[in-house]
């Protein structure tokens, strides 16, 4: 059974992490369910995604690949 460190930090047992497929840096949530606390992996929002539309450009991306071909 494991334990809180000192930190309040636990280790997650191999055969958890396995069947959840956690690796050093995998995201993961807590949700409070019924009176009981499940954790959960998480596959974070995509960077692309997140950002996509942020950066409004003139003129198409076409366009700019026949500026910079020479076409």
């Amino acid at each position: 059974m494991p334990r809180l460190t000192v930190k309040c930090q636990v280790t997650i047992p191999r055969h958890v992490r396995e069947s959840l497929g956690l690796r050093p840096g995998a995201h993961v949530e807590f949700e409070h369910r019924d009176g009981d606390w499940v954790l959960r992996k998480t596959i974070p929002e995509s960077v692309f995604r997140r950002w996509k539309g942020y950066l409004k450009l003139e003129k198409s991306s076409d366009e700019l690949l026949r500026e910079v071909r020479g076409e």
